[in-house]
């Protein structure tokens, strides 16, 4: 089949030819959108999920769709070799200059110019060329506690959309590598904003742990967020994903074509996408059969192995990576961390630092108290197959 034709596009926040099953998660989205620059409240969300599930295209959908309702947009990806104040800066700068224009919002504009200015002289950012060309007022945004002058800036921002009768979207991807004092910056400078009903809405995206971290960087943040969950297709959504986008390229694939397909991926998009990326290209003709996806499975695997799952297992430590191959010998997650530290023979107060340090890295988490999961959907399997690893007997 014609290769420049094929219509998946495996890649780390592609927009796949088709968004199956989000429907919901993008229409609840959309209402909050509009109540917000209608005056009326309603809460920002983080979306939660493993890796590969597609967050960072729900979030880019997400800042299309604002768009279209009118609202000026920040998107940031939270690294974790930056602070979030470094981040802000030169977006919230963009966004006071395309306001700045508007008749209505100029004094509004120039005094959350101003509060920028001293945010930035206070928490000492300098951007590249970005740069300010008013004087810092005082008294806004300078008191050096990062709590505060948040909020002092998104209201002076908020403010200023307002007279614009504008919005403000505030979009963050990777929401975990925030650090606890900027989480919680954040979660009162949202909360702040929706007291003072400004038109600023949030949208995050992060892993599972997300929701717990947000709720000990403040209590209230439960209230203050919808957390909708972003996981596996559910088959028929996962069909849609692949047959669509082959259908509407005139092409056929056959049901149990199809059926092998998301018993491959479990239904997850990122693999999906892979999955219908070599298929597309490994068949000699339409329609798709069975055959043809037992002889992409090899090379799916080969791609997501020297890419998707190694990229992430190369970033461990040798303790470290010992540490997940134990979690991988028993099989199928979540883990009890007990039964990990049996396998390697220490204590689980011994390996307390490891498994941090690993959750730091977003390789794993805790969904509940004493359990541990990794975040990377199928990375046992990948770690049996690439480090010829021994399943401990019974644990599969």
């Amino acid at each position: 089949m014609d290769r420049v034709r094929n219509p998946f596009a495996p890649g780390a926040g592609n927009q796949p030819p088709e968004l199956a099953g989000r429907d919901s998660i993008l229409s609840d989205a959309d209402i909050a959108m509009q109540r917000v620059l209608q005056g009326r409240h309603s809460k920002s969300q983080i979306l939660l999920g493993l890796r590969g599930v597609g967050k960072t295209v729900l979030l880019r959908k997400l800042e299309a769709m604002a768009e279209g309702h009118g609202y000026l947009n920040s998107f940031i990806e939270a690294p974790e070799d930056k602070t979030l104040t470094e981040l802000l800066y030169p977006k919230i700068h963009q966004v006071l200059r395309k306001l700045s224009v508007i008749e209505n919002a100029k004094a509004r504009t120039l005094s959350a110019m101003q509060s920028l200015r001293s945010f930035a002289s206070v928490f000492k950012i300098s951007v590249g060329d970005v740069s300010i060309s008013v004087d810092p007022e005082a008294g806004s945004a300078d008191s050096g506690i990062l709590e505060y002058d948040l909020s002092d800036l998104f209201i002076r921002v908020g403010e200023a959309a307002k007279a614009a009768n504008k919005g403000w979207i505030l979009l963050i991807d990777e929401v975990q590598y925030l650090s606890g004092e900027e989480l919680s910056a954040l979660i009162v400078a949202i909360h702040h904003t929706n007291q003072k009903n400004l038109p600023i809405i949030f949208f995050g995206a992060g892993l599972p742990q997300v929701a717990a971290l947000s709720g000990d960087a403040k209590s209230y943040a439960e209230r203050l967020f919808d957390y909708p969950p972003v996981g596996a297709l559910d088959k028929e959504s996962a069909i849609a994903a692949i047959k669509q986008p082959i259908t509407e390229e005139e092409e056929q694939i056959t049901d149990k074509a199809l059926e092998r397909i998301v018993e491959q991926t479990k239904g997850y998009p990122f693999f999906l996408q892979e999955w219908g990326f070599q298929v597309w290209n490994i068949a000699d003709q339409s329609p798709i059969h069975e055959a043809n996806i037992d002889q992409a499975t090899p090379a799916a695997l080969r791609r997501l192995d020297d890419s998707f799952f190694r990229v992430r297992f190369d970033r461990l430590t040798p303790k470290e990576r010992e540490y997940v191959c134990a979690m991988a010998k028993l099989g199928k997650g979540p883990y009890r961390s007990s039964d990990v530290a049996d396998i390697m023979g220490e204590s689980v107060q011994k390996l307390g630092t490891c498994r941090a340090k690993i959750i730091n890295k977003g390789m794993i988490y805790s969904p509940s108290y004493g359990d541990i999961a990794f975040t990377v959907p199928m990375f046992e399997d990948y770690l049996i197959r690439t480090q010829r690893l021994k399943p401990r007997t019974g644990s599969i």
